[in-house]
């Protein structure tokens, strides 16, 4: 659970806590720590102490046995012996663990691969029907091609995420509000074909029947989205991901990246996820050939790559190399003195 801080008053502090979320808390705080004192989970709580004796009191009548002692700062633990079950996970908190289980699955970590299994099975057992159906649904149709997300900070929201997911696996329709790049808002209803993770963007690919054709849909521009009865069929051997590669190539601003790179065909393969370029055989090296919208993630990507390399196109991208390679320089220059003093002006003694 996260605390949202806020500026403006106290009393909206404490409204960012749903009073179940609360109650819940104090049983995880417990659990996490041997015991904790009344003032101690009401300063983490952010809530005073007779709320406190409050959450308390309701986990005892729930039947949860919570030993307390006497007086103003008394220690409140769980009995002996007792045990909760293994997992209480939030609905963000189930999305979180399943996209990093899913991420290492998609980053080839083969030690993990077992385990990555092992792992989904455990949760799908711990969580409610209701929520297990959807965090299913994000494993059976989401796509994951390029993963950096190092420039990004903007996500759509969970319930987005799982919503899609659950509409995409039963082809269910969609309604939606939408807000496009230019801030435009509007509302459809789409039909899903596919939910892609691409560097560092959530992007669903659908039929619009407010346009009449296909779209690619940016999640974290879905203000609103809701299930509705409406279903509908796929088109057989639809790739989503083929689409949104073409729809990325045709957007404004799109740079054709080639880039000669000097390893073996072998070695750019391991490197170089195939969803994200084509590789090709060249005499000495392999040619890596893409489409990018960010040219300073791509130069970040080739620098990555720690081979020799030489880009053809587009010339911009030789100018955001030298740009990462001065601001790499500026790192390695830095020191703990010159942070303690940026100016260089050595202190005075009387």
């Amino acid at each position: 659970m996260v605390l949202i801080r806020d500026e403006f008053s106290t009393k909206r502090k404490y409204e960012m806590y749903h009073p179940t979320t609360r109650v819940l808390t104090v049983l995880e705080l417990l659990q996490a720590h041997r015991q904790m004192s009344g003032p101690r989970l009401a300063e983490r709580l952010e809530v005073d102490v007779r709320s406190v004796r409050r959450y308390i009191t309701m986990l005892q009548d729930l039947g949860i046995p919570i030993e307390a002692e006497r007086g103003r700062y008394g220690n409140y633990r769980l009995m002996r012996g007792f045990k909760l079950p293994p997992l209480m996970l939030t609905e963000d908190e189930a999305l979180a663990l399943t996209l990093g289980l899913l991420t290492a699955k998609r980053l080839g970590l083969t030690i993990a691969a077992p385990a990555v299994e092992g792992a989904l099975a455990k949760i799908d057992r711990v969580l409610p029907e209701a929520l297990r159906e959807r965090v299913q649904a994000v494993q059976e149709t989401l796509v994951l091609d390029s993963i950096s997300t190092d420039r990004y900070s903007s996500s759509p929201e969970s319930s987005v995420v799982l919503t899609l997911s659950i509409a995409t696996q039963q082809e269910k329709r969609i309604w939606m509000r939408y807000q496009s790049g230019q801030a435009a808002e509007t509302e459809r209803a789409i039909d899903s074909y596919g939910l892609i993770f691409h560097a560092g963007l959530w992007y669903t690919v659908a039929y619009c029947h407010l346009r009449q054709d296909l779209r690619t849909f940016r999640l974290d521009r879905v203000l609103q989205a809701e299930l509705l009865e409406e279903s509908f069929t796929r088109p057989s051997n639809f790739n989503s991901l083929d689409h949104l590669r073409r729809s990325i190539a045709s957007m404004p601003g799109t740079w054709k990246v080639e880039v000669w790179l000097e390893m073996t065909l072998e070695e750019a393969e391991r490197q170089v996820p195939p969803t994200m370029a084509m590789l090709e055989q060249a005499k000495g090296g392999v040619v890596m050939s893409c489409y990018t919208q960010d040219l300073s993630w791509m130069a970040h990507f080739l620098v990555n790559l720690r081979c020799p390399l030489i880009v053809r196109e587009p010339v911009d991208l030789h100018e955001s190399l030298r740009i990462l390679a001065g601001e790499i320089i500026q790192l390695a220059e830095r020191s703990e003195g010159r942070l303690r003093d940026p100016l260089g002006i050595k202190p005075s003694h009387e």
